[in-house]
């Protein structure tokens, strides 16, 4: 899950205060100030309340984020521990199953995880002498096509720009050149980022072209044997260190009879100090060049070096399971609002000395604290919703959206009957703040909704401010946005009500560079659970009033997104789509 200066998703311990003890949020959205900040003691098991509570809240939390799940990675015990809880909970809050009267939806996966990793080398040959890239120093990669070899020899290499071709934007870094069976080297980021040419794309703001999932796929569709995206904190939006844990355990992906697109080989990430070094080696100085990539009419250009890169990867077939509880509805059961939060996150790893269990107390353990307690709070609410509540604490999140992706192709509910997403995601722990921050800012109507239960709460709604890292395509909502449902993305703004702007983004950047993605991202007793609470209330406002036979929310006029979905060929932009 994605971090965000503006959203702060990241903001922990470092300018946390102590919580209060019985901060409290009401249901109609609005908030309490309790005078205390003693630390919160998370609610007793068995003993939780109906209402929004941080004490409940952060008993959930202590939990899913405990050593006994393992760091709830999919397709192991710890995720078995997991998702049986995830339904306990949903059991004892009262809902029904929801899926096809089954809790559990089976998402098939194949996992490719590299053997002996440590001795992996990409190999450039240039000029008559041979350079060495090693495995996690200067690259870090992947069979994305789960073959249990690959064996690129003596490949042709071509930087590619930006890896894009987006006839929206008139812009084609593929035009003119054929990379079929070849290696492409691609840039981080959008046309146009590097020399901020605000006439290009989007401005500063990311489209789905400069994801690199989109570049990957790209570069298949292209014929390319492999492709390597240079790595710029900058443009990448996290450190390099983030790739690295995130990529060095098994690849997750579904399987081709679930997506048949083409896949290279081999991809993955190569920093930039390597890739200074490998066009260095070809004669060409990669900083020039990364600049005229960012000018119309650039043309992508082959390099004077062969690259070879040899590995084996172990290939498990298996499944893992989004977790589905159903509130149905009194008057229009047939249709639904959707609750969705990620459960995975990277389970462990037995080479780091000290603590090896990747937690993920922030993420995504408050998303499935945050699920469950509006569960709750909906299971008790009188008079009942009349549209149903469909809560979906979904897998392989960190796989490339890999369970909501499977969700959206195999709903509960047809997806026109579904009202919208509001997806939780890596909630902020820092205190009360004075504004919510709304990711999927500018898209839909549910952007007044949102307003309307910070307003209830004395906050202001702000858009994010990071755009150019494209926080908006890095987690579940987007499978829904690109199916054609209106979704609320959306946490806690930076603005601290303790400490202002300046301190928000202090913590944002000690949660990057000590927590995010690694072993550090711990449930912490100290934590002021305020402003979480304030967020979870209203989410809970939001779905309260769509639940209760308002109009379906739409789209605005010039979103990147359309209802019904205009078109259906996944894996592929949408007209306008970022």
């Amino acid at each position: 899950m994605p971090v965000s200066p503006r959203a702060a998703l990241i903001l922990v311990s470092t300018v946390a205060l102590a919580s209060c003890q019985t901060h409290e949020i009401s249901v109609a959205g609005t908030r309490t100030s309790p005078s205390t900040t003693n630390p919160v003691v998370p609610t007793e098991e068995g003993r939780l309340s109906p209402a929004i509570t941080a004490a409940d809240f952060a008993a959930r939390l202590r939990r899913i984020s405990s050593d006994e799940f393992d760091g709830r990675k999919p397709g192991t015990a710890g995720e078995h521990a997991t998702t049986a809880w995830i339904q306990a909970q949903f059991e004892s809050i009262g809902l029904k199953p929801g899926n096809a009267g089954h809790w559990l939806q089976a998402v098939p996966m194949v996992e490719a995880s590299v053997i002996d990793a440590d001795a992996l080398e990409l190999r450039v040959a240039a000029s008559g002498a041979e350079q060495r890239y090693a495995y996690r120093k200067d690259i870090i990669v992947g069979a994305l096509a789960a073959n249990p070899t690959v064996d690129i020899a003596g490949s042709d290499i071509v930087f590619a720009g930006y890896g894009v071709d987006a006839p929206d934007y008139r812009w084609n870094d593929y035009a003119d050149i054929d990379v079929r069976g070849k290696t492409v080297i691609v840039l981080a980021n959008d046309p146009g980022w590097g020399n901020h040419d605000q006439t290009l794309f989007k401005g500063r703001a990311l489209t789905y072209y400069g994801r690199w999932t989109y570049k990957l796929e790209e570069a298949a569709r292209k014929g390319a044997a492999a492709c390597l995206i240079v790595h710029d904190t900058d443009a990448a939006g996290y450190p390099w260190s983030v790739v690295v844990n995130s990529w060095s355990g098994g690849q997750q992906s579904l399987p081709v009879e679930e997506d048949p697109e083409p896949r290279v080989a081999a991809g993955g990430w190569i920093t930039s100090d390597a890739a200074r070094r490998l066009f260095a080696q070809a004669g060409v100085d990669f900083d020039a060049l990364k600049q005229s990539a960012d000018l119309r009419g650039f043309h992508s250009r082959p390099l004077a070096a062969k690259l070879s890169l040899a590995f084996h990867s172990r290939i498990t077939r298996s499944s893992s399971d989004n977790v589905l509880g159903l509130l149905p509805g009194s008057t229009h059961p047939d249709e639904v609002v959707v609750y969705s939060a990620h459960w995975d996150h990277f389970g462990r790893d037995p080479a780091l000395p000290g603590h090896q269990i990747y937690n993920g107390a922030i993420d995504n353990g408050t998303g499935v604290a945050a699920l469950l307690e509006i569960a709750e709070a909906f299971a008790r609410q009188q008079p009942p919703p009349q549209r149903s509540v469909l809560f979906l604490a979904d897998t392989l999140e960190e796989a490339s959206l890999l369970g909501s992706r499977y969700y959206v192709a195999h709903p509960a509910f047809p997806l026109a009957r579904t009202i919208a997403d509001i997806n939780i995601d890596a909630l902020p722990i820092m205190g009360p703040t004075h504004d919510i921050a709304v990711i999927s800012w500018g898209q839909s109507d549910l952007d007044e909704w949102i307003r309307r239960a910070a307003a209830d709460q004395g906050r202001n709604v702000v858009p994010d401010d990071a755009a150019d890292k494209g926080f908006f395509f890095r987690s579940d909502q987007l499978n829904f946005a690109r199916h054609g449902v209106p979704v609320l993305y959306a946490r806690s703004g930076l603005n601290l009500v303790n400490g202002g702007e300046e301190a928000g983004r202090r913590a944002y950047a000690d949660y990057t560079e000590h927590r995010y993605h690694k072993p550090g991202d711990v449930y912490d007793p100290q934590w002021d659970f305020r402003g979480v609470v304030d967020d979870v209330n209203a989410f809970y406002a939001v779905g309260r009033q769509l639940a209760a036979d308002a109009p379906f929310p739409q789209w605005k006029t010039g979103a990147d997104f359309h209802r019904p979905r205009q078109r259906a060929v996944e894996g592929q932009p949408e007209p306008h789509s970022p």
